[in-house]
């Protein structure tokens, strides 16, 4: 009777197992069969390719929340050269043509600098210069300073910049020269009293090789 229930045991425990291995596929493969990371997988929302069914799991807002370090000084959590230059370029260009009037755009981002020259039919220069720049401003941090304009020519100009290493010094000249030009062109209001149209302040402007 002893090694009837030892069997019958065994047997409970093993189909058990079964069991919770099941729920645990569930979790970790994808209707796809692909294998994926449980604490992962709302970074799946974002990847492109992910299943409908995956995509839409949550509907959830997007949240983060960080705290200034109490240690002066500490830039454990200065993010500045991380961001993708390449990608915020993207966003603002794209989000540029769908403006009003607004039908090419091709933008350059710096390490704190935005420069966006457009091709317009607008008949108001300075409103459609407002909304690109605010269009860049909205994308980037704060501290960037944007330049925009409309001259066609600029265009060609700002794409050229794409290609110099941005750790010559002669780079740097070329995106001061180019900045100069792009300043002839209406730059809209002003984003606050303490800035002038492109956002930098009176300290700025005391150390800014622009001027």
């Amino acid at each position: 009777m002893k090694k009837i229930a030892m069997t019958i045991g065994l047997c409970l425990l093993a189909a058990l197992t079964g069991c919770s291995k099941d729920a645990n596929n569930r979790d970790i493969y994808e209707e796809s069969g692909n294998t994926i990371n449980v604490n992962n997988k709302r970074a799946e929302l974002y990847r492109e390719g992910a299943s409908n069914s995956i995509r839409n799991v949550s509907n959830d807002y997007g949240y983060v929340r960080h705290q200034k370090s109490p240690v002066m000084n500490d830039n454990t959590n200065d993010n500045r050269n991380a961001i993708n230059r390449e990608q915020l370029a993207h966003i603002i260009s794209k989000y540029s043509v769908s403006l009003p009037n607004v039908n090419d755009a091709a933008t350059l981002v710096t390490d704190q600098e935005v420069l966006v020259a457009y091709d317009t039919d607008t008949k108001d220069r300075q409103l459609t210069a407002d909304q690109v720049k605010r269009t860049a401003i909205s994308v980037v941090p704060r501290y960037f300073h944007v330049y925009v304009s409309d001259s066609k020519n600029l265009i060609q100009d700002v794409e050229n910049l794409a290609s110099l290493d941005s750790t010559n010094k002669y780079s740097r000249s070329q995106v001061t020269d180019v900045i100069k030009r792009m300043k002839k062109s209406p730059q809209g209001k002003r984003i606050y009293s303490g800035e002038d149209e492109n956002g930098l302040t009176p300290k700025d402007k005391k150390n800014d090789d622009v001027r």
